[in-house]
């Protein structure tokens, strides 16, 4: 088997890559596809027959030009307007919703956002009925807070 492996090490290198681009598929933030681009190469020195060492430098070599050079262009040019982008519950803010259950005066109730139930606060001081729209300003924590519309 070690000696299958040695004579045909660009079968390995393949594998590692192909593998490297299936994690980057769970992460994508180009990270590593970085190693995926230097296993394709180390695989391509490992095919024209040089040595384990050389193509441990190739490896090395062509993930870090990969680290320097691929991932900042494929970020600029793939990510153009995730600068901005908000994610998890602060993406609420400025959502509307529904007031499914009534939100009491100085209290608290609950406002669905896209089948999601939060419990909300109000920032008027008057009792929020069942079926008023509303839409979210701020979040703390697990309650927002929210206006009518």
């Amino acid at each position: 088997m070690i000696d299958y492996l040695s004579q045909h090490l660009w079968q390995v290198w393949a594998v590692i890559a192909v593998l490297c681009l299936i994690l980057e598929l769970t992460a994508g933030d180009f990270f590593i596809l970085c190693f995926s681009i230097g296993a394709v190469v180390a695989a391509v020195g490992a095919a024209i027959g040089l040595g384990f060492y050389w193509q441990l430098a190739i490896f090395a070599l062509f993930t870090m030009l990969s680290l320097f050079f691929v991932r900042p262009f494929a970020l600029r040019y793939l990510h153009k307007s995730d600068e901005h982008r908000v994610s998890n519950a602060d993406a609420l803010i400025g959502r509307r919703g529904r007031v499914v259950e009534p939100i009491e005066a100085g209290g608290f109730g609950y406002v669905a956002i896209d089948g999601d139930v939060w419990k909300a606060m109000s920032t008027s001081t008057a009792a929020v009925p069942v079926g008023t729209f509303v839409r979210v300003v701020s979040r703390e924590s697990i309650i927002i807070t929210v206006e009518t519309v």
